[in-house]
């Protein structure tokens, strides 16, 4: 953990060359005020501080509205610790943090892209950190993500966050409340935050819980919808997934320089609880994609059953269909056969000699009935009757 130093009565001194850079030069002493036509200065864009406060003794001790307070304050009560808040900070707000309390850029630059992996890296005596916390939405049966990045230095901590999760502002009143344990330092607020985390983690386990349980149900009913539902579960559990798993590791990293930066007793069983809650969530997170992929895999199986019975009865009903269509086609051509015979002799040529034949008619009717049994033996033996 970053080891406390004591801060010296003027800072200049230590700032790197990057943060001279990144500062604006003076204003000329001899520069002319703005006169009326000049344009209008531009609005000074709204601070995203949500907290600053300064603690001594773990007791809150002064509150500055701006950034320039807190550092001002921050000089003057050289055994102190600043806590900032921030959401969303801009550019400008950022890069001054780096300048007043030298922040190394890359991650600075990670803060301000945001969109990073959960991580612990160590820039001199300044831990950086990025947590992906999480929140269970009850309306639309989803899960929210929200990136949370820390600077713990020796007598500061600073949170950027980037997302409606997690709300820090219960966090920072759990540790107003125990001046005994905020008195640790920064280390101490580090811990509260990733314990904070992590329990927001809890009921997302249980809404996802609730909508595996759900889905299960629908699965069997054959909702048609469900497949649907069952894949962007699937993403947020990878989601959730890339969240939790890097915790294990980080926690452990910061368990293993326990002796190295003295870490207090008190500090360190707070930390290996953290870490067993976050090595029981990402179990059952590893358990929600297995079996999201195993109902998956039984819905597949059920969709293909429910298909194959469906082909099956078309099957059948083409089947019987074809069945009926023989008998019409077998009936219809044993009817055609005597209409037949019959239109040949119903045009009454004169040059027809079995029209003056006294054997005409009963030669007619009897090659109807032989055209007819022929026919229809013959159907009968093809199965068409």
């Amino acid at each position: 953990m970053p080891e406390r130093r004591d801060r010296p009565a003027s800072k200049n001194s230590r700032k790197s060359a990057w943060r001279r850079a990144l500062t604006p030069p003076p204003a000329h002493p001899d520069r002319r005020p703005a006169s009326p036509a000049d344009p209008p200065a531009p609005e000074p864009e709204p601070a995203s501080i949500v907290q600053a406060a300064l603690y001594r003794d773990g007791v809150r001790v002064s509150s500055p509205a701006t950034l320039a307070d807190t550092y001002r304050e921050l000089r003057e009560h050289s055994s102190g610790m600043a806590w900032i808040g921030l959401a969303r900070p801009t550019e400008s707000e950022l890069l001054s943090l780096a300048a007043e309390f030298d922040l190394h850029p890359l991650s600075v630059e990670d803060a301000m892209e945001a969109h990073q992996r959960p991580k612990l890296e160590r820039y001199g005596d300044t831990l950086f950190v990025v947590l992906r916390a999480a929140r269970y939405l009850d309306a639309p049966e989803e899960v929210d993500f929200g990136e949370l990045h820390l600077f713990v230095g020796p007598d500061f901590v600073i949170t950027v966050r980037h997302g409606a999760a997690p709300d820090l502002s219960a966090v920072r009143h759990r540790m107003e409340e125990a001046p005994e344990l905020l008195s640790l330092g920064p280390e101490a607020v580090l811990y509260a935050i990733l314990d904070a985390v992590v329990d927001g983690y809890v009921p997302v386990v249980a809404g996802v819980q609730n909508d595996i349980d759900e889905i299960e149900t629908e699965v069997f009913r054959g909702d048609p919808k469900v497949s649907r539902r069952i894949y962007e579960l699937s993403r947020e559990m990878v989601e959730f997934q890339r969240a939790t798993r890097p915790l294990v590791g980080m926690l452990h990293a910061l368990m293993a320089g326990f002796t190295k930066y003295g870490t207090d007793e008190e500090l360190q069983r707070y930390l290996r609880d953290v870490a067993d809650h976050v090595t029981h969530t990402s179990e059952r997170v590893d358990g929600f994609r297995q079996a999201l992929a195993d109902i998956l895999t039984v819905n597949a199986t059920l969709v293909t059953q429910q298909q194959n019975a469906e082909m099956r009865a078309l099957a059948e009903a083409g089947f019987e269909q074809n069945e009926e269509i023989k008998k019409i086609s077998a009936w219809a051509a044993i009817l055609f056969a005597p209409t037949l015979v019959g239109t040949i002799y119903g045009m009454n040529f004169e040059d027809m000699p079995e029209l003056g034949w006294s054997f005409g008619y009963p030669f007619a009717i009897g090659l109807m009935g032989v055209v007819c049994v022929s026919l229809y033996v013959i159907f009968k033996r093809r199965d068409w009757l």
